[in-house]
């Protein structure tokens, strides 16, 4: 498996419970969405580097901001990957998601609470610039914690990201949705 590195927890976690030992996980620096038009160069490369050392590659990505080009790369290449849009659409459910129309909520999961000054605050400049919160959030209503795992600490954690961003906050436990789902599949087809 080539997962986007904001995954590895998870897939860890899937991996230790279900003891699916017998499927390998190499994770690409989780930063690339960032720069969402750097993942297909980058998936490209790891596929390549991994091909021969295996029978099958699946990428654990949705398009993640790619504008279908990784989805392209993947059929091109051979190599199965995640249904979606992003993360937030598998976490919730694919099918619940496209129930959902929340255009002013800001997502937040498990990484993403953990890692939301290195990958929200400071890279959007808020940390130099506060005034930038009205410009860049100021049409979002609500912050969703997608919660993956029940970590009182972490939702705590939420709920304050979302006081700095002045947004109203909701917690929705998730779990592991489509991508348990998905490695499930996977695994049961290794």
């Amino acid at each position: 498996m080539i997962a986007c590195g904001a995954l590895a927890r998870e897939i860890v976690d899937l991996k230790r419970q279900t003891g699916w030992d017998h499927l390998d996980l190499t994770c690409l620096p989780a930063i690339l969405h960032n720069h969402p038009e750097k993942i297909t160069d980058a998936v490209r490369a790891a596929v390549a580097k991994h091909r021969d050392a295996y029978d099958r590659i699946c990428v654990v990505y949705a398009d993640c901001g790619t504008g279908g080009r990784l989805q392209a790369a993947c059929d091109a290449l051979g190599v199965e990957m995640i249904a979606g849009p992003h993360c937030y659409a598998f976490y919730e459910g694919l099918d619940r998601f496209a129930e959902i129309d929340e255009p002013t909520s800001f997502y937040l999961t498990d990484f993403l609470v953990r890692q939301f000054d290195a990958f929200v605050w400071e890279p959007l400049g808020l940390d130099r610039h506060p005034a930038l919160r009205d410009m860049y959030f100021g049409n979002y209503e609500k912050l969703v914690y997608q919660a993956q795992t029940d970590d009182p600490a972490l939702t705590a954690q939420a709920e304050a990201h979302a006081a700095r961003l002045g947004l109203r906050f909701e917690r929705r436990f998730t779990g592991y949705g489509d991508l348990q789902t998905a490695l499930a599949r996977w695994a049961d087809r290794a």
